[in-house]
C-alpha cells in the first residue's frame, strides 16, 4: 500500500520493527486525513458532532404537547377568589348545559345543597355558606372526544362580619294558634327598603293543604305573612327564614336561619254587631252561641274592623290614671282578651251586665257577661278573629295585628316582591 507523498520504508529494517513504525505513520496519516476532511465537509449530519448524545439533547428540546381544550369554564366567582358572600350564586359556561352537572364541595368533601338553572348556567345554593370556609366547584359536561369534561375551581367565604341582624319569630314549634293568625318576623335593627325584596325571597312559607298568602312590611323591623283569608282549620304551616349571610344594608348581614312548624286551630270566630249589640260565635262555620255585649260609649267608641285575639289573662288589673290622672281608673278584671295596643279587650264587665245588649257603656271593649266572659275564655285561642261593625270609629292600621283590617289585593301592596 502507497500513501500519497510517503515513501515506502526500506525492507532491510527489522521486520518487527518497521512494521510497528509502518503503523504508526499510517494512523497518524489517517487521523489527519479524516481531520481535513471534517472540516472541510458541508454535511452537517450529527455525527459528527458526537453522534447520539447531541441527537438526544435536541430532542428535549422540542415543545411538549399542549393541555386539551376543556368544555367548560367556572366564571363566577373567580378561581381562588376570597371574601365570597355566604349565599353567592355560581355562574359557569358549558358546551352543553343541557347535560352539565355542578357539584359544590365544602372543606370536609360534603356537598353544598343547590339547584341548577341550565337557561342561565347558574348555580344557586339553598342554604347559606359556612363564613371562613374554602369550598370547590366541580363542573363536569358529557364526554368529547379530544377536551377535557370535568373542570373544578376553589373559592373562600368571607370571614364572618362584625356587624349581625338579630331575626326573631313570634310563633315557635308546636304552637296551635286561630284562623286569624299572621305569622310575625321582626328584626333588631330597621332594613333599608333595597334590601326588603332579598329578605323576602328568603322567608318561604309552606301550608298543607296549600294556601295562597303573602307578607307585608308592617314596619322598617317587622314582616307579617297572611293568606287570602282566614287559615284553614286543622292545616299545618311551616316557615323557613334563610337570613344567615343575606345583606341588610350597611356593612349588615342576617344572623341566623330559623324555622317553625305549628298548627292553626279549629275555626272560632266571633262578629259583634253594634246595630244588635250582640256577638255571634261560629266554631267550624256553625253558630255556637250568641251572646249580649255593651261597646264603648260615644266619648270612648269601640273600633270597627276585624281584629285578632292578641293575648288572654284570666285576671288582670286595668290602670289608665297614668294617662289620664282625672278621669283614669283602676279595675280588676276577670277574663280579659286584647284585641289592639290601644287596650281594647274582650272582657267580663259585671257590672255592665244589665246594659249589654241593650246600651253601650264600656271605654272602647266588647264588655260580656262574667259567665259568658269565662265560657269565651275557656274556648279562645291567640289568633282567633273577631269583627265589630257599625261604630263611630274605624280600627286604624297597626293598631294591633291588623292585618285583616285590608283587602288582600290591598295588603299585597305592603310586599316588595
Amino acid at each position: 500500500m502507497q500513501i500519497e507523498g510517503v515513501q515506502p520504508t526500506e525492507l532491510s529494517q527489522p521486520a518487527g520493527r518497521g512494521r510497528r513504525r509502518m503503523r504508526a505513520a499510517l494512523v497518524a496519516l489517517l487521523a489527519g486525513s479524516l481531520l481535513v476532511t471534517a472540516a472541510c465537509s458541508s454535511s452537517k449530519s450529527p455525527s459528527w458532532q458526537g453522534g447520539s448524545d447531541n441527537a438526544a439533547g435536541a430532542a428535549s428540546e422540542s415543545p411538549s404537547a399542549a393541555p386539551l381544550p376543556d368544555t367548560a369554564e367556572v366564571t363566577s366567582p373567580k378561581a381562588a377568589a376570597t371574601g365570597v358572600e355566604a349565599w353567592s350564586d355560581v355562574s359557569f359556561t358549558s358546551d352543553d348545559p343541557e347535560n352539565t352537572t355542578v357539584k359544590v364541595t365544602d372543606a370536609k368533601g360534603d356537598e353544598v345543597k343547590g339547584t341548577v338553572d341550565k337557561d342561565k348556567s347558574v348555580w344557586h345554593p339553598t342554604e347559606s355558606m359556612d363564613w371562613g370556609s374554602k369550598y370547590t366547584v366541580t363542573v363536569t359536561t358529557p364526554e368529547t372526544e379530544g377536551k377535557n369534561n370535568t373542570v373544578t375551581s376553589t373559592f373562600t367565604t368571607m370571614k364572618k362580619p362584625a356587624n349581625l341582624v338579630r331575626i326573631t319569630s313570634f310563633l315557635g314549634d308546636g304552637n296551635t294558634v286561630g284562623v286569624g293568625m299572621p305569622l310575625i318576623i321582626k328584626f333588631g335593627r330597621a332594613i333599608p327598603e333595597k334590601y326588603r325584596g332579598e329578605v323576602e325571597r328568603r322567608m318561604v312559607v309552606t301550608a298543607t293543604p296549600a294556601q295562597e298568602g303573602t307578607w307585608r312590611w308592617i314596619s322598617p323591623t317587622e314582616v307579617h305573612f297572611r293568606p287570602k283569608v282566614f287559615w284553614k282549620a286543622h292545616s299545618k304551616v311551616f316557615y323557613k327564614v334563610q337570613l344567615k349571610g343575606v345583606k341588610m344594608g350597611d356593612g349588615w348581614y342576617g344572623r341566623s336561619d330559623l324555622t317553625v312548624d305549628l298548627k292553626i286551630g279549629r275555626s272560632f270566630v266571633m262578629t259583634v254587631s253594634n246595630k244588635t249589640k250582640k256577638m255571634t260565635v261560629k266554631q267550624d262555620g256553625k253558630t255556637i252561641n250568641t251572646i249580649p255585649v255593651s261597646l264603648g260609649k260615644p266619648s270612648t267608641p269601640s273600633s270597627s274592623g276585624t281584629m285578632v285575639v292578641m293575648e288572654k289573662k284570666e285576671h288582670t288589673v286595668f290602670d289608665t290614671t297614668d294617662t289620664d290622672p282625672t278621669g283614669g281608673y283602676k279595675t280588676p278584671i276577670d277574663y280579659a282578651q286584647r284585641i289592639t295596643y290601644s287596650g281594647q279587650f274582650i272582657h267580663a264587665a259585671p257590672w255592665s251586665e244589665g246594659k249589654q245588649g241593650r246600651v253601650n257603656v264600656s271605654h272602647g271593649c266588647v264588655n260580656v257577661s262574667e259567665a259568658m266572659g269565662a265560657w269565651l275564655f275557656q274556648r279562645t285561642m291567640m289568633g282567633d278573629p273577631i269583627t265589630v261593625s257599625g261604630t263611630e270609629e274605624k280600627l286604624k292600621n297597626g293598631n294591633g295585628w291588623t292585618d285583616w283590617s285590608l283587602s288582600y289585593e290591598e295588603y299585597k301592596k305592603g310586599s316588595y316582591l
